[in-house]
């Protein structure tokens, strides 16, 4: 027996039931890679079990027949539109009683989980009184919602609490983690875990022998009752503290004051999670941080408009950010050959990477296979096999130009030229090229295996097409490409060297470097300027800082010069401002001098000036690849959007009050860029 509803909502859902009364529900959204529970998806759901209570089927597997995996989550963007808590609330309320629907069906429920299951697909899952899973890679589970500023919303926070006790579950929702298919199962998030070509069978196996549910220890069972919880909650609390402010991300702290008070007991509970979640949904920071998952998802998108895959990558220089270009290209499945000019350069790459591929992959063949793609080519010999060859030597014009020379005649039809420089102009670099219309800039990160930025820079003569076919590698890469126009700095580090400058110039002045920090942090920064030049390399922000200061006119710190002269370079070096032990900085007490009223604006508000003079030379398309760049390359401080969406929070007209005060102050460096009159920020 099968259903054939032709209603839109329906025919996300289509069950039919086998000869063993067997009901088998599948989703497949029409014309989306993913599933995702959007309003219509959950109408449709709510349809189909409306129709199998009528039937009553010995028991029921809900599966998702998408390669990609099972469910990814509530559609967010449906959420983005809607102007009051009210409005979320009737929402969210909704697509509880949808899934208490599914929950209280008599017969066994099986939720049959390949690839992930995410967020709301995986609070479905839980709804269903037994899970199985893929016993592969591919396997994701997890409650990310905490990451968009809000929590688990179709009963999440409840019934993880009473399927895992609440310390496994707390740690689930707080952490945001996905967790692979054989943790899911010894946490007791997944009941079974089987070969995907069994999954179907396994799953209807499951169903009909229907044997007793999991059930989490009695000493979680115990760290539930009301006595215990708010000392419990309190533990909990104090450990949050140390990544989360609740001031800027109040969600996570929601979440432990909801278990307190309800302990995922009774109608009270999903009631209050969704009271909260609608109330949260509705903050600056819960607007600010769906953006920037929305402008992520813009970035993984650019790299659809290629074709382009390559297979084999060169890298030129075996430096910290060469070799770990050169291995993270092996780790996304890419040949890669690895040249400097001796080997002695090439080893500590090497060893690097080896001790990269050891921590990533725990299986000792898988590790074996992606070290297997990385060798040292010391000769360039393999320069003619590139599909892509980067070039990241030291930053020197005349050395960079002179290895292109030798390069060029290599390369084969096709292949692209690309410099990981992080301030030259381009043009100044391709002039003397046969074929400048390949020369491309990859700007990568540092630590390139966890910074997710590439910037993809264009030269006035780089063709169109060599421009998407980088932009699709980074994505082969994983990678989020920004697309951004040559120019010195180029996104990143033009916005970002203003910020530090201006703390170094501070600390000339006398404020001490902790204060400085913390007056960072305090705005919600991952780390304060001074720890972060010194993360850097001082002898790098002076390098590149001299070129901007040239460029743009701008005065430098001295103190990054004295150090620099003293081989005090930062933390790879052991001692830069800070002394570091055990790769952590050792700071100073900051002194019980006031805080300069004006310190916060004038170390945030150089980088938004500068932001705004970037936009305005149209070096990136619009504000959002802005935003987005400076988000993931410099970890601005998530929950207010970025550099701009922040400026629109303040507003143009104070900034600029605010930017020629601390010009009569501080020096013409803060003259108010001409794009803050001229309207751009409202485009």
């Amino acid at each position: 027996m099968s259903n054939n509803n032709s209603n839109s909502s329906s025919a996300m859902w289509r069950y039919h039931i086998d000869s063993d009364q067997v009901a088998w529900l599948e989703f497949d959204k029409p014309d989306a890679t993913v599933n995702t529970l959007s309003r219509d998806a959950m109408t449709g759901l709510d349809q189909q079990l409306i129709e199998l209570e009528r039937l009553k089927p010995k028991a029921l597997v809900v599966i998702s027949t998408k390669q990609s995996g099972f469910i990814a989550g509530a559609d967010i963007k449906e959420f983005t539109g809607m102007a009051s808590a009210n409005q979320v609330y009737e929402m969210i309320r909704s697509g509880q009683r949808v899934l208490d629907r599914l929950e209280q069906l008599p017969c066994p429920t099986v939720a049959a989980i390949h690839g992930f299951a995410l967020g709301g697909g995986l609070e479905l899952a839980l709804a269903c009184k037994y899970r199985i899973a893929a016993s592969d890679a591919k396997t994701s589970l997890g409650l990310p919602e905490v990451m968009l500023g809000i929590h688990p919303g179709f009963g999440g926070t409840v019934r993880t609490v009473r399927l895992l006790g609440p310390v496994i579950a707390m740690d689930l929702i707080l952490t945001c983690k996905s967790i692979k298919a054989d943790k899911a199962l010894n946490i007791g998030l997944v009941d079974r875990l089987v070969p995907l070509a069994e999954l179907r069978s396994s799953a209807k196996q499951l169903a009909m022998t229907a044997p007793p549910p999991f059930q989490a220890k009695f000493m979680a069972q115990l760290l539930n009752l009301s006595w215990i919880r708010p000392f419990i909650a309190s533990k909990m609390r104090k450990q949050l503290r140390k990544h989360a402010v609740q001031e800027h991300y109040p969600a996570p702290y929601a979440v432990i004051d909801l278990w307190q008070r309800h302990g995922a007991r009774g109608g009270a509970a999903f009631e209050a999670e969704a009271r909260s979640i609608a109330a949260m949904f509705c903050t600056s920071t819960s607007r600010n941080l769906v953006r920037v998952f929305l402008l992520q998802d813009r970035l993984k998108n650019l790299g659809g408009k290629s074709s382009h895959k390559a297979t084999y990558a060169h890298v030129v220089g075996a430096g910290v950010m060469g070799g770990d270009i050169a291995s993270w290209c092996a780790i996304s499945g890419l040949e890669v050959s690895l040249q400097d000019r001796a080997m002695q350069f090439i080893q500590p790459a090497l060893d690097r990477a080896s001790a990269l591929f050891e921590k990533r992959y725990a299986n000792v063949e898988e590790r074996s296979q992606v070290a297997a793609r990385l060798n040292a080519d010391i000769e360039a010999k393999q320069v003619c096999r590139a599909d892509v060859v980067i070039e990241a030597i030291f930053e020197n014009v005349e050395a960079k130009k002179e290895l292109y020379a030798r390069l060029e005649p290599q390369l084969k039809p096709g292949a692209i030229l690309a410099s990981n420089t992080s301030s030259i102009v381009l043009e100044i670099l391709s002039n003397g090229l046969k074929d400048p219309g390949r020369f491309v800039g990859l700007h990568f990160f540092n630590p390139v295996a966890r910074m997710p930025l590439v910037e993809i820079i264009q030269s006035v003569t780089t063709r169109p097409e060599v421009m998407q076919a980088a932009i699709a590698f980074a994505r082969q890469l994983d990678k989020l490409p920004v697309p951004c126009r040559s120019a010195p700095g180029f996104v990143v580090n033009r916005i970002l060297m203003p910020y530090l400058n201006e703390a170094m110039r501070a600390a000339d002045e006398g404020v001490p470097l902790a204060v400085l920090d913390k007056v960072a942090t305090d705005f919600g920064m991952p780390m304060g300027p001074i720890e972060l030049a010194d993360v850097v390399g001082l002898d790098v922000c002076l390098h590149v800082g001299a070129i901007l200061a040239q460029a743009y006119s701008r005065p430098q710190a001295r103190i990054i010069q004295t150090l620099v002269e003293q081989k005090k370079l930062g933390k790879k070096s052991g001692e830069g401002f800070y002394v570091w032990q055990e790769g952590k900085p050792i700071k100073p007490q900051a002194g019980t001098n006031p805080i300069p009223s004006d310190l916060t604006d004038r170390l945030i508000l150089s980088m938004l000036n500068e932001s705004m003079a970037v936009l305005r030379e149209q070096i990136v398309a619009d504000a959002d690849l802005l935003d987005a760049a400076v988000i993931f390359g410099t970890g601005f401080a998530p929950f207010r959007g970025g550099p701009l969406q922040y400026a629109r929070s303040v507003g143009a007209e104070k900034l600029i009050l605010k930017l020629d005060e601390l010009a009569g102050k501080y020096g013409a460096h803060f003259k108010p860029d001409p794009g803050w009159s001229s309207g751009l920020l409202k485009q």
